[in-house]
């Protein structure tokens, strides 16, 4: 079974690892009291990646490492700032990655073939940093490495590099700490992130690394608003793949929205992307979102029953009603992670990813992309919202029931494709794109509530039922069906003054083409 761990850490450019005279005292970097030298370690580690590098490009790593604490396999994923996931599984006799590692890598390598790269061997002297009480703030290590390209043709390469990496006790301000004292004293971050990437630029052709959208020269033209949205999404939705298949908290919700963000762009924005190119990656983007659903709907819903019963007296609790519920739970929550699972190990899913790759690397860019954005970004954010305004005015018209709950959930559908479009053009719209998405999302969440009112019922009804043909009270059950039905009248009646307010932030001048 894989470990996961957070670490947080900084690489310096030195001098020689075994002259340190040039080291700063760092005892006067609060709360840092001492420094424990903890010896030498001789590690030894293998990367793998595939031949086109790939988990190199997306700033992941994957070795077999010996020696040290921590020998084992070592999958590396990118987090924000100076942080990483490393997770970890035992040595294995075999030198190929363990089956679960290669599944968390999945969205990066696309099902490529791993093989070793590059092997760095690293003579390193360790210090603890220590508080007064003697606990382990941060490890300063120093590194004299040797890396040995296993690429055709690589070469080998020396140099000696300083990491500080927090400890559990460490905060991150303290990192910043250090770093001032090491640069008043000429010590600088290294320009390499890691260890293999330096390596793999010093013994092998560079790798071309992914670009980041959130880097680099400002958007001007349409096309480069929508790009400039698009390509962190398609990151975010390789990043959280690991996350999902190890069923993280709130990770499903997170990828599903997304791709649901992902699809609502390619949608709003057809007049700058081809929609020949842009329509099958939709579809699958509406195929992943779906798949997951069963599980996110799941989880919604389940919060939503539980607190229901969680808030009811003891007293209006008939019958085995926990157990019911429980079992239920079990049963279709088996079922949504077998579904996300699936579909996350499907040919279709890959390519899905492959597709978005080429479509942020290679833009299939129509005539409008590079049009002024203020005008073709409202154009399309216009356009959204007489979608949702014909949806809503219809739903608003017709009288309670079934078919006015479904029209309000598609008017909902709608408003959310509005919001994720004012996403995309706020940085060229600005605030009234910005105060257009607020509210638009007031309406969503308005409608998101009815309409979970809605399934809660149907579910609640199944169960009455199931209760009913067991022998078992169906009190219960139908009190609480009453409860979300008077909970999704309420936000019916919220409806109409949301979207008044929205209607009104759409007026402004700025969003009229």
């Amino acid at each position: 079974m894989a470990q996961s761990t957070r670490e947080t850490e900084r690489k310096y450019a030195t001098p020689a690892a075994d002259d340190t005279s040039w080291l700063p005292d760092l005892t006067g970097v609060h709360p840092v009291a001492s420094l424990a030298d903890r010896g030498v370690q001789e590690l030894d580690a293998v990367y793998y990646d595939t031949d086109d590098l790939r988990l190199t490009r997306t700033s992941a790593s994957l070795r077999r490492r010996t020696g040290g604490t921590d020998a084992g396999w070592h999958l590396k994923l990118p987090l924000p700032g100076s942080s990483r996931e490393e997770i970890r599984s035992p040595l294995t006799k075999e030198d190929v990655p363990p089956e679960e590692l290669r599944e968390l890598a999945l969205s990066r390598t696309l099902g490529a073939p791993l093989r070793p790269v590059v092997r760095i061997r690293s003579t390193r002297s360790l210090r603890h940093l220590l508080d007064a009480e003697g606990d382990v703030l941060a490890e300063l290590s120093m590194d004299a490495v040797h890396a040995e390209s296993l690429l055709d043709g690589g070469k080998q390469a020396m140099w000696t590099e300083m990491e500080v990496e927090l400890a559990d006790g460490g905060g991150p301000a303290l990192m910043d700490r250090i770093e001032k004292v090491l640069r008043k004293h000429g010590v600088d971050r290294a320009q390499s992130p890691s260890k293999v990437t330096r390596a793999l630029a010093e013994t092998a052709p560079r790798p071309e690394r992914t670009k980041d959208a959130r880097a680099g020269a400002a958007p001007k033209s349409a096309g480069d608003h929508v790009l400039a949205y698009l390509r962190p999404l398609v990151g975010d939705l390789t990043d959280l793949d690991p996350a999902v298949r190890r069923d993280l908290p709130d990770a499903v919700h997170r990828m599903r929205t997304t791709a649901r963000r992902l699809r609502g762009c390619l949608r709003s924005y057809r007049c700058v992307l081809d929609r020949e190119v842009t329509d099958p990656v939709r579809r699958d983007l509406r195929w992943l979102a779906g798949e997951l659903g069963a599980e996110r709907d799941h989880e919604v819903l389940l919060e939503r029953l539980t607190s229901g019963l969680r808030e009811l007296p003891d007293e209006l609790i008939l019958g085995p009603v926990t157990a019911r519920l429980q079992a239920w739970d079990a049963a279709q929550q088996a079922e949504g992670r077998r579904r996300t699972l699936d579909a996350l190990n499907s040919p279709r899913y890959l390519n899905l990813l492959e597709r978005l790759r080429t479509l942020t690397d290679a833009p299939p860019l129509r005539a409008k992309a590079t049009g002024e954005p203020g005008k073709v970004l409202a154009k399309a954010v216009s356009k959204e919202y007489g979608r949702l305004a014909r949806r809503m005015d219809r739903a608003l018209g017709m009288s309670p029931g079934p078919q006015r709950d479904a029209a309000i959930h598609h008017a909902r559908k709608a408003a959310k494709r509005l919001r994720y479009a004012t996403e995309a053009a706020r940085p060229a719209l600005g605030k009234p794109a910005r105060r257009l998405g607020r509210r638009v999302k007031a309406v969503q969440q308005v409608s998101g509530a009815q309409h979970d009112g809605v399934v809660a019922r149907d579910v609640l009804r199944r169960l009455a039922v199931s209760a009913h043909a067991a022998g078992e009270s169906a009190f219960t059950w139908g009190l609480l069906h009453g409860q979300e039905r008077s909970a999704a009248d309420a936000r019916e009646r919220q409806l109409p003054e949301a979207w008044a307010r929205a209607r009104a932030a759409a007026r402004h001048k700025s969003l009229r083409r």
